[in-house]
C-alpha cells in the first residue's frame, strides 16, 4: 500500500497536471479569441465585396456576348 509519501507525490502529480491543463486551456482560449476576430475581420469583407459586385453589376451595360446562347 501506498503510504503517505506515495500520496503526497500523486497530489503533486495532479498538481502538476492540473497546472499544465491550465496553461493550455488559456492558450487555447486565445486561439479561439484571435480566429473569431480573423473569422469576424473575413465576414465583414466578404459583405464588403458582395456590395462592390452588386455595385457593379448594377452599373454594367448588358453586352451582346453576354446575350449569345453557349455553343454545343
Amino acid at each position: 500500500m501506498s503510504g503517505p509519501r506515495g500520496a503526497e507525490e500523486r497530489l503533486m502529480d495532479l498538481e502538476v497536471k492540473a497546472s499544465f491543463a491550465e496553461d493550455l486551456l488559456e492558450e487555447l482560449n486565445g486561439i479561439v479569441a484571435r480566429q473569431q476576430q480573423q473569422l469576424e475581420a473575413l465576414t465583414r469583407e466578404v459583405i464588403r465585396l458582395r456590395e462592390q459586385l452588386a455595385g457593379l453589376e448594377a452599373g454594367r451595360q448588358p453586352s451582346l456576348r453576354d446575350e449569345l446562347p453557349p455553343h454545343y
